[in-house]
């Protein structure tokens, strides 16, 4: 076999594995929200995956890996018009629809299902190819300073982040989270063990994330990636649940599964660059960012995110791209590399900052405004999102008390839900618990 047929295989599996990913998304989101929202979920996931491999095929990884036009944007290989590696848009169209779904678990349980498929399409197709090709393409304006993101830290994570606390922002708080006097009320999701087993599968592609970002299994440094990746990590689930102790003096649950997520955001930018305890300390200071940043979104920015993925994909996003700048073995700050590394990071992470924000702000106030909003009515959020925008429900526990099994009709579930939302409306607080 030759190199060229062992590296197209090899891109191939970590296009499976990247895939897969997204039943972790799916899993952890649905587990960490309420289980009148569990079918809304997963046809946001779902969704995202197919409008999004379909919007990137037509326009999206043309502007993020054609010809450059000075350095800004692609404007060649529409619809994947000359373009012959089309192994590398399939692994890249994974990224695209990862990207997009971040968004997913932030505005869960309240967002229009429309208007969500509407901002997802807009990510793909030109608010994260802008990004991708200022810093992946051979000429982007980031790439040619030095920026380096190996994996996505910034282009996958915080540019997905940075678009979900911009919905989340005018969306505003799910019914019954805030107090009058702002303080914030726990809203806990429904199946912990179905968002553990999220994390679990998403640590499994992200071996494919990162390992496969070296498009051939020959790369010396892919033992390296792994390691480290698997090392930051573990770095995470062990600060997160260690300083929840000292904080709270318990290990939260909740937190230390997102504390992977937060290792694995944390070295995704310089998985090729560091070293192993590079990696292991980028994760343990992940882990701890991770606890301090969803305490200040919640409770004092009062960006309700349901999953936390504004944190572990923004906040940690951030730190793990600044942190290429520490310790990256070539010029790394620890290393005697002085400063310069560590502020092109911090400059590559400001402008994506501001284009991100400034460009969801505008998308997300257009889509409102043909949309008549982008929130979904007070009746239909207490109802839960899977009767009012699917007719269904993921659980059939009305059905199960009467004894009726599986023969009770989803018109049934229906009815019941609506005859109670007057005493349930009564109650915002109760209803949202």
């Amino acid at each position: 076999m030759d190199a060229v047929a062992v590296d197209t295989m090899w891109v191939m599996i970590a296009t499976f594995l990247v895939f897969f990913m997204h039943a972790g998304f799916a899993m952890l989101e649905t587990g960490f929200s309420r289980s009148k929202n569990a079918v809304n979920i997963l046809m946001k996931n779902l969704l995202t995956m197919a409008t999004a491999v379909i919007a990137f095929y037509v326009v999206g990884f043309a502007f993020m890996f054609g010809d450059t036009a000075g350095g800004i944007l692609g404007m060649s290989g529409f619809a994947l018009s000359g373009v012959d590696d089309i192994g590398f848009f399939a692994f890249q169209a994974m990224f695209a629809a990862t990207c997009a779904t971040i968004i997913s678990g932030a505005v869960a349980e309240r967002m229009k299902l429309g208007s969500y498929i509407a901002l997802a399409v807009a990510m793909v197709v030109i608010i994260y190819p802008m990004v991708g090709h200022w810093i992946w393409s051979d000429n982007g304006w980031l790439a040619n300073l030095g920026f380096v993101d190996f994996a996505g830290s910034t282009v996958v994570h915080f540019t997905g982040a940075a678009a979900a606390a911009v919905a989340v922002f005018i969306l505003g708080g799910r019914i019954g989270k805030y107090n009058k006097d702002g303080s914030a009320n726990a809203i806990p999701g429904h199946n912990l063990p179905l968002g553990a087993l999220g994390v679990f599968i998403l640590w499994f592609g992200w071996f494919g994330f990162n390992g496969g970002s070296t498009l051939s299994p020959a790369d010396p440094l892919l033992t390296s990636i792994v390691v480290c990746t698997a090392l930051s990590a573990s770095g995470g689930v062990v600060a997160t649940a260690l300083y929840t102790m000292l904080k709270y003096k318990r290990v939260d649950g909740s937190l230390t599964m997102n504390g992977a997520l937060a290792g694995l955001v944390g070295i995704t930018a310089g998985a090729a660059d560091v070293a192993p305890i590079g990696a292991l300390i980028m994760g343990l200071v992940a882990g701890v960012i991770l606890v301090e940043a969803v305490a200040l979104l919640d409770n004092k920015l009062k960006l309700d995110d349901p999953v936390g993925a504004i944190a572990v994909h923004g906040i940690c996003g951030i730190w793990g791209t600044v942190a290429v700048g520490l310790f990256a073995l070539e010029g790394g700050l620890f290393y005697g590399g002085g400063v310069a590394l560590l502020g092109i990071q911090a400059l590559g992470v400001a402008a994506v900052m501001a284009w991100v924000l400034g460009s969801t702000f505008v998308v997300v106030k257009i889509i409102g405004a043909l949309g008549g909003g982008i929130r979904v009515s007070e009746e239909e959020e207490l109802a839960g999102l899977d009767f009012s925008e699917h007719g269904s429900n993921a659980y059939d526990q009305g059905s199960t008390a009467l004894g009726l099994g599986n023969r009770q009709s989803t018109a049934g579930v229906g009815e019941d839900l609506i005859t109670r939302l007057d005493s349930i409306a009564k109650d915002k607080k109760g209803a949202s618990v």
